[in-house]
């Protein structure tokens, strides 16, 4: 009996053995898009059809021209690109600095990071709120009192970023921590440093290309985060997109599940750019620099 025909069984019971995890994923997954796409079909069905009329996209086609559908959509677009900018601002150069210079304060930027999940956003708004009434009774003949008017403007009203960025800070923060944990800063600094490069120069040309994929997915869980936020909005008088929906929802059920299942595509749209734009970016780094050293190589 020949080597071959006896390796054969082993052959074939491993086979089986890499089968049954595909077999058992497929099966999660299977289940995972039945729970997630079975809710957002009946909602579908629910806007374009009507019993004894048929099918009818009047629910979609209307939305255009719905009173705030674009005005309460765009400003939570810029909400959102507003908290992203800001998030990233404060955290990248935070953690760097004390990965670089301080690591030992690390436990301590962690906890005081987490904190937005330990406080409520009905205690974060009521709090907010507070300052807000207190500020210009007590501030009125200071040039503070403009301030406080300027960041409760309707048409951008700041401290929703503000607010917004607080409760980002957890879910940024674990991104850009595990980034950083995958790259080896120190060195990378050092070696810039050495070659003459300013901080600046080092932070944006240096760092952020190999935090690409972490900064995409800080960016995906804040834009999911802005998108989706009712409570402070609705508790301090302004009408995102996520508050305008509620508002219509008792006076045409039909138009607001369509915003409801519009806003649950644009969103997942959003996101999916985000996470290629960061795969895209981390694939492509690591493939100019294998292509840098074969070049170098003779």
């Amino acid at each position: 009996m020949t080597t071959s025909t006896i390796d054969r069984p082993a052959r074939a019971a491993a086979t089986r053995r890499s089968g049954r995890p595909r077999v058992w994923r497929g099966a999660v997954l299977a289940l995972a898009a039945c729970y997630f796409l079975i809710p957002l079909a009946a909602s579908f069905v629910f806007t374009v059809h009507t019993p004894g009329q048929g099918v009818s996209f009047e629910a979609y086609t209307a939305l255009l021209a719905a009173d705030g559908f674009t005005d309460s959509l765009l400003l939570s677009l810029s909400l959102a690109a507003a908290t992203i900018a800001l998030a990233l601002l404060l955290a990248v150069p935070a953690l760097v600095a004390v990965r670089l210079g301080a690591p030992r304060l690390r436990p301590v930027v962690e906890v005081m990071c987490m904190l937005p999940l330990v406080v409520p956003p009905i205690a974060l708004v009521t709090g907010v709120s507070t300052v807000l009434r207190w500020g210009p009774d007590h501030l009125s003949r200071t040039p503070l009192y403009q301030t406080f008017l300027a960041v409760q403007n309707e048409e951008f009203p700041v401290v929703l970023v503000l607010a917004y960025t607080v409760l980002a800070l957890p879910f940024v923060y674990r991104s850009l921590d595990t980034g950083l944990r995958a790259v080896d800063v120190p060195t990378l600094v050092e070696a810039a440093r050495n070659c003459g490069a300013s901080w600046p120069y080092v932070v944006v040309r240096v760092l952020l290309p190999n935090l690409r994929a972490a900064l995409a997915g800080a960016a995906f869980l804040t834009l999911a985060l802005v998108l989706g936020e009712f409570t402070i909005a609705s508790l301090l008088g302004f009408e995102p997109f996520a508050v305008w929906i509620v508002t219509i929802s008792g006076s045409q059920a039909k138009m607001s599940v369509a915003v409801s299942v519009l806003s649950l595509l644009i969103t997942w749209a959003l996101l999916l750019l985000l996470s290629r734009a960061g795969t895209a970016a981390a694939t492509a780094a690591p493939s100019r620099d294998s292509s840098r050293t074969s070049r170098k190589e003779p």
